[in-house]
């Protein structure tokens, strides 16, 4: 009988534990679309380097305002958001991170070898296309370990 009691309280503080990583709301529709749209757009701004640094420096600015403003509110709708390297996440969820920290410079790497021979604007859409992409990809993985982490847990 103890150890059944033991067993419900591990499973209960091992729940506890998880529920900064498993209990978000799901990610509005535009989320991936917004994200691959921002990075492309940090992209983009590199055009005026040389030519325009005012325009430079001013794009470069309102994008970093416009993701304040959304990790914001990310942060508002989540409450404190998890982050690699803070705390101990179940590892259903560790191995979805480690495969998102993989697909990250891989990600850089196509981008630069677009932009390299096809210049920024390709370089931009390419961006666009395999951010918007993979993160869709990354929250539906995500979602599957959160629920598999919850279903073990209870």
């Amino acid at each position: 009988m103890e150890s059944i009691e033991a067993e419900g309280q591990l499973r209960a503080a091992e729940l506890g534990a998880a529920a900064p990583y498993v209990s978000y709301p799901p990610t509005p529709w535009w989320y991936a679309p917004s994200v691959g749209a921002w990075v492309a757009a940090m992209i983009g701004t590199f055009h005026w380097w040389r030519e325009n640094a005012g325009l430079f420096l001013g794009s470069l600015a309102a994008l970093i305002a416009v993701e304040l403003v959304f990790v914001t509110w990310m942060r508002r709708r989540h409450g404190a958001l998890p982050l690699p390297g803070k705390g101990t996440p179940p590892a259903e969820i560790a191995g979805v991170w480690r495969e998102f920290l993989v697909a990250l410079p891989v990600i850089a790497l196509v981008v630069g070898l677009v932009w390299w021979p096809a210049g920024g604007p390709a370089a931009a859409g390419t961006a666009f296309v395999l951010v918007t992409a993979g993160l869709a990809v990354y929250e539906r993985r995500y979602a599957a370990a959160a629920a598999r982490t919850r279903a073990r847990l209870r």
